[in-house]
């Protein structure tokens, strides 16, 4: 007993030191960037609010949401808290500015996070649609993955295909290099992660490939610095024919006391500027792509896309 409150107390203190040393470096280094100050006009629209004749796919910073479809998850005051990571809908995150969406699913397309399900996955396809007829030159960006642990729906691809193919941009590396003009009418990018049917192959409706370099922690300063440094791993984003991922976000754990997901993910939510400028300072932000985090809010969707706005002017 006694080795593990001792074990939990270690713990508090790493976490209050961590938590420390990104105040400092926001105390010291502050959280400007080329872009920084942009705030668009309609977040519905943000996309649309930019020059679209002009504005290249692999410019665009995407904000993104994880585990998109946990709103309503498990149950109330009872298992809601420990895997809830959004308190919005689909629909509604689109509307504040999310461009990529995170969705996990299991054999009966029920979304899911862990052994925790919620509604169908028909639900997250309603949101999406709702929002495309509401918009004109938004681009979404659609990953569904088989939860781990889970086995692949039946057939889902065939589901997808049929639910979205109108709007779908098929899988190209020329679309790295196009325009969002050059795009349209299609809208949707979905990324079709399977754990044991085929993956989608190149030329196909759906993709195969959008990556990133997950460490799971709920240190703030730990996963901070481990997104940078992976970040630097990459290629410039002008160069991938690939969507990278940054989460920045910080993961429960199991063995520490009540691991409630807002209040750990908090620990570094409120740190994407900062991350920002520190990809800037440290000559990595043309490497930044996809940008999710827990709970999004509009200041998240604000930074992703004055940093777009910076690319698109050349300042970035």
């Amino acid at each position: 007993m006694g080795g593990e409150i001792s074990k939990q107390t270690e713990h508090a203190k790493a976490v209050d030191a961590e938590e420390k040393a990104l105040a400092d470096l926001l105390a010291s280094a502050g959280d400007k960037f080329p872009g920084s100050d942009y705030h668009p006009a309609d977040r519905k629209s943000w996309m649309s609010g930019l020059d679209i004749d002009k504005l290249k796919f692999h410019q665009i910073v995407w904000p993104g949401t994880h585990d998109s479809a946990t709103d309503e998850i498990g149950i109330p005051l009872v298992t809601r808290p420990f895997a809830q990571c959004q308190d919005r809908s689909i629909y509604d995150q689109l509307v504040i500015g999310a461009r990529v969406l995170d969705i996990r699913v299991q054999e009966e397309r029920l979304v899911c996070h862990g052994i925790l399900t919620t509604y169908s996955v028909d639900v997250v396809i309603e949101g999406l649609k709702r929002f495309l007829s509401e918009t004109v030159s938004e681009l979404v960006v659609l990953e569904i993955r088989t939860e781990f642990g889970h086995g692949d729906p039946k057939d889902f691809d065939k589901y997808l295909v049929e639910k979205l193919g109108d709007v779908l941009i098929h899988q190209d590396d020329a679309v790295f290099d196009k325009t969002v003009a050059e795009l349209l009418p299609r809208r949707v990018v979905c990324v079709w992660k399977p754990r044991k049917s085929p993956a989608p192959r190149p030329g196909e409706a759906l993709w195969a490939t959008l990556r990133d370099n997950w460490i799971d922690t709920d240190l703030p300063s730990t996963k901070f610095e481990s997104n940078m440094r992976y970040l630097g791993q990459q290629r410039p984003a002008a160069e991938r024919r690939f969507l990278y991922r940054v989460e920045n976000t910080a993961t429960p754990q199991a063995e520490y006391a009540a691991p409630l997901v807002r209040p750990v993910t908090n620990r570094i939510r409120g740190c994407a500027r900062l991350f920002v400028s520190q990809a800037f300072a440290r000559g990595v932000a043309d490497r930044l792509q996809v940008f999710s985090t827990d709970f999004i809010d509009g200041d998240f969707v604000d930074a992703c896309a004055g940093m777009t706005l910076a690319r698109l002017e050349g300042k970035a």
